[in-house]
């Protein structure tokens, strides 16, 4: 059957939802150092931790979870738990929230902070704590980044830490007292803003998906680049306003269709 009218631009729309693609145009490299640190600490049983920096749209919780899904058998033999810390209510609710993850029963206070440390210096598969968000467990004192950040360096410890966060700084501004140990500052890793040429390739291959003739102008694509990369370079910014105009002609091809008299000249 032939596409009916208007399915390029369903097409479209859906292609440019901000959803992991299958490969992420312009983070090779960062992709690529994920990837070894997950295979060098969990694989290799070195704990450790690892703090990611970027600005929104930058692709950083988008290059994590593509780079999972693509270890997921070579990390079957570990346990895994992501966790979003902008729902966890305040900066003390990751305890429980990770407790439950890993099937321990209820505790409260310091003694489920020891639970949790017995539980992850015993024999066991590696743990594997993704934390998204992690600005959001800063607190007075800092004593909830802390605890997390020095976890790995306990002894026998079998826990591999990742955090995602927006400010390059935190780890300098928030746990300065880890810096004191060469071993116990976390491995950084920043995502810088994407360029003019990797948001128009971003762009590109999303919308090459579709069939047909082009949806979008290449001109109109890469003025699109150009403004977002000079603002922000936030990749989803970028998806969400040529989104937006697939909508707007989508809506205007609907109108003229409507519109388009019958033929016989009937009204």
């Amino acid at each position: 059957l032939p596409p009916s009218p208007g399915s390029c631009y369903q097409r479209a729309k859906q292609v440019l939802h901000a959803a992991v693609p299958d490969r992420l145009q312009g983070r090779e490299r960062e992709t690529g150092i994920l990837r070894q640190f997950l295979r060098d600490h969990i694989l290799g049983r070195r704990p450790g931790s690892l703090y990611v920096s970027g600005a929104p749209g930058t692709g950083k919780t988008a290059c994590l979870s593509r780079v999972l899904l693509d270890c997921k058998d070579e990390l079957a033999g570990s346990r895994t738990v992501v966790l979003n810390c902008m729902a966890l209510g305040s900066p003390h609710g990751v305890f429980p929230a990770l407790a439950q993850h890993l099937g321990l029963p209820a505790a409260t206070g310091r003694e489920r902070v020891r639970s949790l440390e017995k539980h992850l210096t015993a024999q066991g598969p590696m743990v594997l704590l993704v934390l998204d968000e992690l600005d959001q467990l800063e607190s007075k004192g800092q004593d909830v980044l802390y605890t997390l950040f020095e976890w790995p360096r306990l002894p026998s410890s079998r826990l591999v830490l990742v955090g995602l966060a927006n400010a390059l700084d935190l780890t300098d501004r928030s746990l300065a007292r880890l810096g004191a140990h060469p071993a116990g500052s976390p491995r950084l890793l920043h995502f810088p803003p994407y360029t003019k040429e990797q948001l128009t390739r971003i762009l590109q291959e999303r919308l090459g998906q579709v069939a047909g003739d082009p949806v979008l102008d290449s001109a109109a694509l890469q003025f699109c680049a150009r403004k977002v990369s000079a603002v922000s370079g936030d990749a989803r910014k970028a998806l969400d306003v040529c989104r937006r105009a697939v909508e707007v002609v989508e809506l205007e091809v609907r109108g003229q269709t409507l519109l388009k008299p019958l033929p016989g000249g009937e009204s």
